[in-house]
């Protein structure tokens, strides 16, 4: 019998402006924004394709009716090959993820080179003004020294001079970007005007185990074997794509999660 294959499921991002945001009142064009938008676009991941993967091995091809036969059988080969760093049987698995966020936290994510990125171009559109500001959950305060540090919350003072001073800069960011362009020059060339809190928005496709290695980094828990300290908004970004992770491969996601959140 041969193997069967994953379902793929496909679903269309929002429009930016589905998401909560304020508006400047004084340049109504320019929206400001706390939030990261995440959404799965399509998937081909399931833990049974770990399981065809890592039993080819042994067994050779399955159907996905041998696959299924002995559920408790497959939950401990998974979290054998979790535990036991054997990677490669979670490398057949695929997440295609849209996400809005500002570019400094693009910036941090492509350092993950074990995935697949297409991003918003300002070389051949025009940028929509919507610049990312902390919400009062944001710790503002960095105390210690570097590597050995902690983020604490501010005053509502501080709170309020931070988004002062952003909301002024954003607009006059934005203020020259337009003059540039209305002058004629190049969009590649205005664009260096703009703040890396710029919403950007891109896909991105990885399979789970380039996923765990990312969240293992990119969120800070305390049941995780080798501590992590993310900037907190690619956190929020990566809060959001381990839901859609556990959903997707349950058993995967729990031998992650039993294995101190070490990517195998």
């Amino acid at each position: 019998m041969t193997r069967g294959h994953s379902a793929v499921s496909l679903t269309t991002p929002g429009p930016l402006d589905k998401v909560s945001h304020v508006t400047d009142n004084v340049h109504p064009e320019i929206v400001f924004r706390d939030d990261m938008t995440v959404e799965l676009v399509k998937s081909s991941a399931q833990d049974a394709d770990v399981i065809w993967a890592a039993r080819v091995s042994t067994a050779g091809e399955q159907s996905l009716d041998d696959v299924n036969s002995d559920p408790k059988r497959a939950e401990g080969l998974i979290n054998y090959l979790a535990r036991e760093r054997h990677g490669s049987p979670f490398e057949h698995t695929s997440m295609t993820f849209f996400i809005s966020a500002p570019i400094f936290v693009f910036r941090e994510f492509m350092r993950h080179r074990i995935a697949s990125y297409n991003e918003e171009s300002g070389r051949y559109r025009e940028l929509r003004p919507v610049f990312y500001i902390p919400n009062k959950e944001r710790k503002l305060v960095q105390i210690g020294k570097t590597g050995k540090y902690e983020f604490v919350d501010g005053t509502t003072e501080q709170y309020d001079v931070a988004i002062s001073a952003m909301k002024e800069s954003y607009t006059l960011c934005y203020a020259n970007y337009k003059k540039m362009l209305d002058a004629g020059i190049a969009r590649e060339v205005a664009r260096a005007v703009l703040p890396v809190a710029l919403y950007s928005s891109m896909y991105v496709t990885m399979n789970a185990r380039a996923l765990m290695n990312f969240l293992s980094l990119r969120t800070s828990r305390a049941d995780s074997h080798f501590p992590s300290y993310p900037q907190r908004e690619i956190e929020m970004v990566a809060e959001k794509m381990e839901e859609h992770f556990a959903r997707l491969m349950p058993i995967t996601y729990g031998a992650f999660q039993k294995s101190g959140r070490v990517a195998p």
